[in-house]
């Protein structure tokens, strides 16, 4: 039986170490965790999780702390972790068989990542429903997925790449390796860290990408990675928008940036340009019921909701379970006219994923063109009921009973919201604004 060991690069974890560890007991023969410079018991848990630990300078570079782990490796293959992942369980059943194929080098393998909210975008992918039986995944309603190799054989010719968004993907294909696909799934609870953790970490994955430009200014998909970061952590949208172009510039042919500048035109409210660049993309090969549901964005923007419609309908022709769709085709509705229609999309949206805050909104928008005030406001209430006390839907509801002229269920929201958010600026200027109308009222 081929042999497969762990290969780990890790600082300051001692938290979420052992259920990593734990998670692949018994499926690998080595472990190798390369140590940055923990100031934790991240060694002493490492090494009780029955690791080899090795100490490696941390010189800002991913793909080379990566590769002197690996260097340590000495099996037939190498399965990847982080230190705030976990092996699914269903890969006790799956990885002897992969381990056992001749023809392939490498398999991706989906990680699924973990969000507090099914609001949550990975760039250009919604959130989906958790529907995971593991314990650990029982508190978030929520997961993201993307696909990395995460599991590929040791050889001297494959080796990480990437000062940051490190893979051995580019080195297995150009050695003429065939990719296969895992079949099961590694859990990743980064995403759901608290604030601070998370702040830090788009940090670093920002210096990093600007180092990693710095590094190869003619790479396209360098200036691409930056932009994402730019795009999905710090919504710095001019920013990205830099990257993207680069990227389109250096690879014409790149269609993942091609949609990415889109999407971010549609963003910056550059709803016709931004309708160029998606129409280019589908031409370079990017996903066309991707395309198709930014193109509705666009055009919704643009009030061509004809054609929103359509765009719509032909992205939800693939995305046949996708509620969010279902809710923006609903809210198309109401606006082309189809109202009783576009409403019933929209509650049935709700029906299905009642935790998830923008179907509320779009509901709301309905209401609100619709002059239907009352209906508005309940359903504001419903939200702040289900989702919990965000400060936005306090604003809301204030601004809904503002525009009844009703000043003191609007001060009534807004000392709701400074109940949960007390420090909170704008709810306090709003609240200020209030009592100003409602001692205008009294003077009369």
């Amino acid at each position: 039986m081929p042999r497969v060991a762990l290969s780990m690069i890790v600082r300051d974890c001692e938290a979420s170490l052992p259920a990593c560890l734990e998670s692949v007991r018994g499926l690998v023969d080595e472990i190798v965790v390369a140590d940055t410079g923990s100031v934790d018991a991240t060694p002493a848990v490492a090494r009780q999780g029955g690791a080899r630990v090795i100490s490696i300078p941390w010189e800002q570079d991913f793909a080379k702390a990566r590769n002197l782990a690996l260097a340590e490796t000495h099996a037939d293959w190498v399965l990847m972790l982080d230190a705030d992942e976990q092996l699914d369980p269903a890969a006790a059943r799956l990885l002897p068989p992969l381990l056992r194929e001749t023809n392939v080098a490498g398999y991706l393998v989906s990680i699924r990542n973990y969000v507090r909210s099914l609001d949550e975008r990975l760039g250009d992918r919604p959130a989906r429903v958790n529907d995971s039986g593991l314990e650990a995944t029982r508190p978030y309603p929520a997961y993201l997925e993307h696909d990395n190799v995460r599991l590929f054989r040791r050889h001297p010719e494959i080796y990480f790449v990437g000062r940051v968004h490190e893979t051995v993907a580019s080195r297995l294909l150009e050695t003429g390796g065939k990719l296969g696909r895992a079949g099961f799934v590694i859990h990743h609870f980064g995403l759901a860290a608290d604030a601070e953790t998370r702040a830090a970490k788009n940090r670093l994955a920002r210096e990093l990408g600007r180092q990693k430009v710095r590094d190869l200014p003619k790479d396209g998909q360098a200036h691409f990675e930056l932009g994402r970061v730019e795009f999905d952590n710090f919504h710095d949208y001019a920013a990205a928008l830099e990257c993207f172009e680069r990227a389109c510039q250096l690879n014409p042919r790149l269609g993942v940036a091609w949609f990415f500048a889109g999407l971010t035109k549609v963003q910056l409210g550059r709803d016709a340009e931004g309708l160029a660049d998606l129409k280019r993309a589908e031409r370079e090969g990017q996903a066309p019921p991707l395309v198709a549901e930014a193109q509705g964005d666009a055009y919704y923007n643009l009030r061509d909701f004809d054609t929103a419609r359509r765009c719509y309908r032909r992205a939800r022709a693939r995305f046949a379970g996708n509620v969010a769709l279902a809710s923006k085709l609903g809210l198309v509705e109401v606006r082309a006219g189809n109202v009783e229609a576009g409403l019933q999309r929209l509650r049935r949206a709700l029906t299905e994923e009642p935790k998830r805050a923008e179907l509320y909104d779009r509901l709301v928008v309905a209401h609100v063109w619709l002059g239907q005030l009352d209906e508005a406001a309940a359903v504001v209430e419903r939200k702040l009921e289900l989702t919990g006390p965000h400060p936005d839907s306090f604003l809301k509801l204030a601004s809904i009973r503002a525009q009844q002229g009703d000043w003191q269920r609007a001060g009534c929201a807004l000392r709701a919201g400074l109940h949960y958010s007390p420090d909170l600026e704008k709810l306090r200027l709003a609240l200020a604004e209030v009592q100003a109308h409602e001692s205008s009222q009294a003077s009369l």
